[in-house]
């Protein structure tokens, strides 16, 4: 999603696959959009948009190979980050098929999994480099990688850190910090 409409335009957050939005404006090429997970404002490029799908699964790999039948020769380029969310149309073998497109059954989660410990795996993310607005696992700034994981387990997270700063406000005292606590 960008700033403005134009792709010199700064950057302020990324759409991971199946993620929805409202419309809120369209010029000829672009739309004005309001993320569904965090009421995030900014601009997208116009192109086919799956309207309303109810999706099934959600990644749960660091990123996930996707394949043009079930078989693994017919891989394409194409992967789907952490997070990602799909319809399952069918399922065969090992292989789940979306969008015209198959996805191994490994990488995937039901769409109300959820862990106890919504930072679990954060670890693989470890080698992914940092990028500003970035929500993916080429690139991946803080705040995203607090909000994905908290997505992940079904939680709302804001997308920025002043945002998550106000919704997470609890008065902690040093001594007592425990394991998942967001320390800004």
């Amino acid at each position: 999603m960008y700033e403005k409409k134009s792709i010199k335009s700064k950057i302020v957050t990324q759409l991971l696959y199946g993620e929805t939005f409202k419309k809120i404006a369209k010029s000829k090429s672009w739309i004005k959009i309001k993320n569904d997970s965090d009421n995030y404002k900014g601009y997208i490029k116009i192109k086919n948009f799956y309207n309303n799908q109810k999706n099934t699964h959600k990644v749960y790999s660091l990123s996930a190979k996707l394949y043009l039948s079930p078989n693994i020769k017919n891989k394409i380029k194409r992967k789907l980050s952490f997070g990602s969310k799909i319809k399952v149309v069918e399922k065969k073998s090992t292989f789940y098929k979306f969008d015209n497109l198959w996805i191994k059954k490994k990488h995937l989660k039901e769409i109300k999994y959820k862990t106890k410990d919504v930072f679990k795996n954060i670890e693989k993310f470890t080698n992914v480099r940092y990028k500003w607005g970035g929500k993916h696992f080429s690139g991946i700034d803080c705040s995203a990688l607090v909000q994905v994981f908290l997505n992940f387990n079904n939680r709302f997270c804001p997308r920025d850190s002043k945002d998550q700063i106000t919704f997470f406000r609890r008065k902690v005292k040093l001594q007592n910090i425990k394991k998942n606590d967001l320390i800004f």
